[in-house]
This record gives C-alpha cells, sequence and structure tokens, in this order.
C-alpha cells in the first residue's frame, strides 16, 4: 500500500474516531449541565501526564490528549477512570455527581450511548436521502445461483446452489447472505431442482469468518475489457463477447474460467464464444502468471434485476431508523458469535489497525459515513454492557440503587472500577494483540 493511501486511511480514521468520540461525551456532558452538576474536563482522547491542547472555559477543562484510545469527562463527585480519592472522601456537594437523584444520574450515564444510537439513525438517514439505496436481489441472483470457493465448499454450498432461507429467514439483499450465513446455523437451498437443508458446523464458521469472499456473485463471462498485453486480444476476442466453451467443455460462468483457466498455464486454450448471433473458436494463449487479460463486464443490470430506491427527506427518517435498528441486531449476533469459543471468532478480533483497514483507500464519503454509523452502533452497544468502568457498569448500579433503595457504598464502586478498567485493558490487549499478529502471520 503506498503513502498516500495509508495517510488517507488515517485521515478518515481519526475523523471518525474523534466525531465519534466528542458526540458520545456530549451526551453526557450537556445532561450533566441540565443538572447543574459540575464537568472538570471535556477530553478528546486521553492526557496522561500532558496534553496536546486545554482550555478553561467556565469551570471546565476543554483539551485534547495525545493518548487516541478514546475520550472522556470528568464529572465532579463520580467514581471514574481517574480515580480521583481525595475528592470523594470530602462531604458531598450539591453540584456533585453523587448528589444528585438516581434518575438524573441514570439520564447522565445513558447519554452517551443515546447519542451514538441519534448519530447512526442520523448518518443513515441521510446516506438513504443523499445516495439512495441500490442492491442485488436474492432472489434475482437465484436465477444463475451462487458462486463459492472452498470455503464455502467445507460449509455445505456448491456453485449453483439457489439460497431460499438463512437460519428459517429469507434475505432480500444479496450483500448481506455472507454475513447471515456465518451467523446462522442453518442454510436452505435449492440444488439441481431439490431442496437441501444445510446445518452449518462452528469449525467450519471459524474458516469463513477469514474468507469473507466464500460466497459471490454467479455470473456469465461478458467480456467487458483487456489488459494492455492481452492474450486474448492478441487472439481476436472483443468487447461484448460472451464466452461459452473451454476446450469443447460447456461453461456458462466466469467463476469457473476463474478456477480453470490457471490449471493451463503455459498452454494455449480454445475458448467458445458468442458473439451475436454467431458461434466463434478462439486460440488464446494462458501465460505463466494463468491469467489472459479478460476484464468480467461489471455492469450487474446487464444480469439482475438491480434494486434502486430513492427516499424524500421525511422518508429517508424511518429508513434510516431501521437500518440502525438492523445494523445492531446484526452485530448482537456477532458479539454472541465472538463468546462462543468453538467458532474462533474471537481469533478475528481487531483493534484500531483493523478498524484503520476498513476505510477506503481513497477518499469515500459514502464508505466513511457508512462505516462511522457502523463504528457508532458498535459503540453504544460495547459502552451500555453491565461492566464496570463503561456506561453500562455504572447504570447497573444506579439501577440497583433505584430497585433497592441502598446506594452501594463509594468501596465497592471503587473496586468495581478497578476490576473494569483490568477487564477492559484485557480486551483492548486481545484486539491489539491479534492485529499484531496478523501483520506477521499474513
Amino acid at each position: 500500500m503506498e503513502i498516500n493511501e495509508i495517510l488517507i486511511k488515517a485521515a478518515q480514521f481519526f475523523l471518525s474516531l474523534s466525531l465519534l468520540i466528542v458526540l458520545h461525551e456530549l451526551g453526557h456532558f450537556i445532561p450533566a449541565k441540565i443538572f447543574k452538576t459540575r464537568v472538570e474536563k471535556f477530553y478528546l482522547f486521553f492526557d496522561p501526564y500532558f496534553s496536546l491542547f486545554k482550555k478553561k472555559i467556565g469551570g471546565t477543562e476543554y483539551g485534547i490528549g495525545w493518548l487516541p484510545l478514546g475520550g472522556y469527562v470528568k464529572i465532579a463527585g463520580m467514581i471514574d477512570e481517574s480515580m480521583d480519592k481525595e475528592q470523594m472522601s470530602k462531604p458531598a456537594e450539591p453540584w456533585e455527581f453523587r448528589s444528585k437523584p438516581a434518575w438524573q444520574r441514570l439520564i447522565i450515564m445513558i447519554g452517551g450511548v443515546v447519542v451514538n444510537l441519534i448519530l447512526a439513525i442520523v448518518i443513515y438517514a441521510g446516506m438513504a436521502y443523499a445516495w439512495g439505496d441500490q442492491y442485488v436481489p436474492t432472489a434475482s441472483v437465484n436465477k444463475y445461483g451462487i458462486a463459492v470457493d472452498s470455503v464455502g465448499e467445507q460449509l455445505g454450498l456448491l456453485s449453483g446452489d439457489k439460497i431460499l432461507k438463512i437460519g428459517g429467514n429469507e434475505v432480500e439483499k444479496f450483500n448481506q447472505v455472507p454475513i447471515e450465513i456465518i451467523l446462522s446455523d442453518n442454510i436452505d437451498v435449492e440444488r439441481n431442482g431439490q431442496h437441501k437443508h444445510i446445518v452449518i458446523e462452528a469449525s467450519a464458521k471459524e474458516i469463513a469468518i477469514k474468507s469473507p469472499g466464500f460466497i459471490s456473485l454467479r455470473i456469465p463471462y461478458l467480456i467487458g475489457d483487456f489488459s494492455a498485453d492481452s492474450e486474448a486480444l492478441k487472439s481476436g476476442l472483443k468487447k461484448g463477447d460472451k464466452v461459452v466453451s473451454l476446450n469443447g467443455k460447456e461453461m456458462l460462468y466466469f467463476n469457473e474460467y476463474i478456477k480453470s483457466i490457471p490449471q493451463h498455464k503455459g498452454d494455449s486454450i480454445k475458448l467458445g464464444v458468442l458473439r451475436g448471433a454467431e458461434n466463434l473458436e478462439f486460440d488464446v494463449f494462458v501465460p505463466e502468471a494463468g491469467k489472459i487479460g479478460v476484464a468480467l463486464d461489471a455492469d450487474m443490470e446487464k444480469y439482475f434485476d438491480v434494486k434502486t430506491m430513492k427516499y424524500g427527506l421525511l422518508e429517508s427518517i424511518p429508513v434510516g431508523a431501521i437500518k440502525a435498528k438492523d445494523m445492531l441486531t446484526s452485530y448482537i449476533k456477532q458479539f454472541k458469535l465472538i463468546l462462543n469459543p468453538d467458532t474462533g471468532a474471537y481469533k478475528s478480533v481487531g483493534g484500531f489497525l483493523s478498524i484503520g483497514k476498513q476505510f477506503s483507500p481513497t477518499w469515500d464519503w459514502h464508505r466513511f459515513w457508512g462505516f462511522t454509523a457502523f463504528l457508532s452502533i458498535m459503540l453504544a452497544f460495547l459502552n451500555i454492557l453491565p461492566i464496570p468502568a463503561l456506561d453500562g457498569g455504572h447504570v447497573v448500579f444506579v439501577l440497583w440503587e433505584m430497585i433497592s433503595g441502598r446506594k452501594p457504598s463509594e468501596k465497592v464502586l471503587e473496586y468495581a472500577q478497578i476490576a473494569g478498567f483490568v477487564i477492559l485493558m484485557s480486551l483492548v490487549v486481545l484486539a491489539n494483540g491479534n492485529d499484531i499478529l496478523k501483520l506477521f502471520l499474513d
């Protein structure tokens, strides 16, 4: 990867991360201010020992730290990652978090998660309004059936299968099929005119998680273009030709040629093509690279009934809400998969490097906003988990107080905070450790 591509990915990563952190912390900051709770610090990134920038305004220090692992607001009278025991040892002041009614503390604590969910809805709604939605329906893909590689075959699928249901449900959009297969336990397909029910083994899922391209569209081999040194072009093939056979054997789909042509490197092959109403045959030499320099015509509308949805401003709002709900549901399923050691999904958990790689090497606003919305949902879900040191951990203690009428002791909160910090650091080490291993193993 070139240095400019790395810089573009890094810029998108830090812009997305900064936006998510600032808005999440505003979700805590605003209700704290509304309930007249003192906020001592508001920081983008962490600032152990020193900060890159800081300025005090109205009793709150605003700043940018040097450690990009997140951000925080330091609310007076609250046991948080700062572990400020000196402040907590003094009598509670009316402007402190611990002096506020439980319902106010609950709103302050869930504010960040609520903002993250709202942000995802707003982004998805904006994307629907600006770009609409274009996808290939699974029902249309079944016109030719699917294409699978060796990993797909280990799942029990074969090229030509037609997807009927995954986990007992129909999947409208084909681009959602791979993740739905990984998250489900069974697939129903039509194979050679007969219904077949396939049970997915956990061991096969582990392999599929690492190879998301195990299933793809099965497309006729319609020539779209040639490389500059294309052997196929030299042999007389033209754009628009439809390749239908190899060495006299009928082959109708592009994926078959991808697998078969490299087996003949160093030799010549005979390609049968349809050119209009003519049936023609050409001798084509296959170089040692195993490629003949032909690009598939990638205009999906020539093969499938591609659906394009356009939305007005008001129409886009429920679309954004539904997309956010679907993404949250999908992420929860993925999280459950990670917790199941039989799937090996925990090995694919990535840290900041993995996240950064998901951004486009060119500045692509559509991809940027889509991935930022997903990260916002992920941040909301992870933060609401009942782990001390996360928002969800604080929420559990406040709810306990509201239900039981007894406030947990500050010692309990302190020990819980320490335990939660250890858990979080362990997860950070696991995720970023996986990234480092991948650098050496890939």
